[in-house]
């Protein structure tokens, strides 16, 4: 509140240089008038009172841990004391991933702290953090690098065959990669006929197809079938289900 406040005086001062946008932001959100892109203005804007300089103690000793650990992490970084978030409800830390390599386009990964919205919605008073990511800008920037990550196969393949199977199913595959560390399941989606599915389960690539149907979601059993052998399907309890993927994960 503070450093609103000596935002608001300063840009107070020179009103007649504020475009409309930020003389709007003036008494609404002052912090804003800092991520303006009117290059009228950057001048005005570079010469604003600097928030780190207006930092309470424990505001300023919770960034120093911050950049202390991004340090030890190894991971560089450049502290840009004009940074906004467009999202009023944020605080302490915001940050942007950025690339010079996409053009226009160079944010891909933007958030930080909002320790106040939880409360400000009806809840306790919960620490939270958050992001949003550009999934097409960091594919494009993968390209760009020539990274190309191979998809692992998986190990298993979920077949979910009715609506009890398929309520049961994500949770079930939940269950399964908790239990086994390291297990790469598919779980069908999209529906389709027991047919159907175990052709999908085929083309995955997978070893093994785990069959959840009717019966087996009623009496908490489980199938499972080979599909790189001759081996006939088997009838199994969760436990059993779980031993026998981690065999199969162990190598």
């Amino acid at each position: 509140a503070a450093y609103r406040d000596i935002l608001v005086e300063y840009f107070s001062a020179h009103r007649e240089r504020l475009d409309e946008d930020s003389q709007r932001r003036l008494t609404s959100n002052p912090l804003r008038i800092l991520d303006s892109k009117n290059p009228e203005m950057q001048t005005l804007i570079e010469a604003a009172p600097k928030l780190a300089e207006h930092l309470d103690v424990e505001s300023r000793e919770h960034f120093t841990v911050v950049c202390a650990t991004l340090d030890a992490a190894g991971v560089t970084y450049r502290v840009n004391p004009r940074l906004v978030r467009g999202l009023d409800y944020y605080g302490r830390t915001v940050f942007e991933w950025v690339t010079d390599r996409l053009g226009s386009q160079g944010t891909v990964c933007a958030g930080g702290r909002y320790d106040g919205l939880v409360e400000f919605l009806g809840g306790r008073s919960t620490p939270a953090f958050g992001f949003a990511l550009g999934l097409e800008r960091l594919i494009a920037l993968l390209i760009d690098l020539g990274v190309h990550p191979q998809p692992e196969t998986a190990h298993a393949y979920l077949v979910l065959v009715g609506m009890a199977a398929e309520r049961q199913g994500p949770v079930l595959g939940e269950r399964l990669r908790d239990a086994v560390p390291g297990l790469r399941l598919q779980v069908n989606c999209g529906g389709g006929s027991f047919k159907s599915q175990f052709k999908r389960a085929d083309r995955s690539g997978a070893a093994w197809a785990l069959i959840l149907g009717e019966d087996e979601a009623a009496n908490g059993r489980l199938g499972i079938k080979s599909l790189r052998g001759e081996a006939a399907q088997e009838m199994l309890s969760e436990a059993e289900a779980i031993a026998r993927l981690q065999a199969l994960v162990a190598g």
